[in-house]
């Protein structure tokens, strides 16, 4: 029996993590701060501050804010 492959934003966090070198909290972390501004502003300082591909950033603040809000 195999086990259930990530579905949504997750499905990215395997290859963000071995693109990047830093395990996801590293990432939540990072945009923590942040979680109070539009969902495109914190994809924006992913890439322009970690130089994140906009599909990675994208996953992370999605992920990020369905699970702020509880989702």
């Amino acid at each position: 029996m195999t086990a259930d492959k990530p579905k949504g934003p997750a499905s990215y966090f395997p290859s963000i993590e071995a693109k990047y070198g830093h395990p996801m909290q590293h990432w939540f972390d990072q945009i923590a701060p942040r979680l109070d501004q539009p969902h495109m502003q914190i994809v924006g300082f992913l890439k322009d501050e970690h130089g994140m591909g906009h599909g990675h950033a994208n996953a992370i603040v999605a992920h990020a804010l369905a699970a702020r809000k509880g989702g």
